[in-house]
């Protein structure tokens, strides 16, 4: 690509620090939206050791105003932006019937409307520039449907339909998309979790930190496949391999693989797809 220019939501932390630094090694300007200014801060001091015209600024995507005030200030001191990473994303864990409906509302506002204000809020720069390239953070979740977390999965899921749907819209335009569907990594994720079961936490808390791939391993797979403008960004084979199993099988069996797996898994005899 001959523009080097990437903004990055939940860029202080977890994935979305990783893609910042492999874009700013890379020689890109890097802006970094967070809520959170000391991480933000200490990110940034990392990014300008790279690429000195790096910036954080202060971007909570639950507000459009905020995605608004990035196109405008990036408009201004960079004629633009060239890549957008819809990455800031929370997490939420119960049955349906545990999980309240503010819980819903917390993680809808923030892991789907936050990925479509930031597509609708630069879309219309990229139309302008006449290019443009928006990474869509979504999860296996969004693909498999993983028990008591239907509010993660379905918010996850819209990501995969609203990205799958974008890629059509875009057509004949020099617009692109990718869909990023990781399982689970080491990262800061359960942080945000909420849940109403205290052991969920040190359930999740034990996969992530048994995966093989790093974030730093799944920003390497996003930067090659914005390189290349590939849709599906599906880091983890196992993943892979269980997407494909769920489109294959009857439902019936994919749904006993399914429950045996999540038996393995909380007693520690599989690794993790979803």
């Amino acid at each position: 690509m001959s523009h080097k220019r990437v903004f990055i939501t939940g860029g202080a932390s977890g994935l979305g620090r990783a893609i910042a630094l492999r874009y700013a090694q890379a020689g890109w300007r890097v802006c970094i939206g967070d809520v959170h200014a000391q991480r933000g801060a200490e990110a940034l001091a990392e990014l300008q050791a790279l690429s000195p015209r790096s910036l954080f600024l202060t971007c909570d995507v639950t507000r459009e105003e905020d995605l608004r005030e990035v196109a405008t200030r990036l408009t201004a001191e960079w004629d633009g932006v060239d890549v957008v990473v819809n990455n800031a994303g929370v997490a939420q864990a119960g049955t349906i019937d545990e999980v309240p409906i503010a819980d819903w509302q917390w993680v809808l506002e923030i892991n789907l409307l936050g990925v479509v204000r930031g597509c609708h809020v630069f879309t219309p720069l990229f139309k302008r520039q006449g290019h443009g390239h928006f990474v869509n953070v979504a999860s296996m979740a969004g693909l498999l449907d993983m028990p008591r977390m239907s509010c993660y999965n379905a918010s996850k899921a819209a990501v995969v339909s609203l990205s799958e749907t974008l890629q059509n819209e875009f057509v004949g335009t020099n617009i692109g998309v990718s869909l990023v569907c990781p399982s689970f990594f080491k990262t800061n994720l359960a942080e945000s979790l909420r849940t109403t079961n205290p052991g969920t936490r040190q359930f999740v808390e034990k996969l992530l930190s048994r995966s093989k791939l790093t974030a730093g391993d799944i920003a390497e797979q996003i930067f090659q496949a914005v390189e290349k403008r590939e849709f599906y960004v599906l880091p983890h084979a196992q993943g892979r391999q269980a997407w494909l199993l769920k489109r294959l099988l009857p439902r019936r069996l994919y749904t006993e693989l399914l429950k045996s797996q999540m038996s393995k898994m909380r007693t520690g005899g599989a690794s993790p797809s979803a």
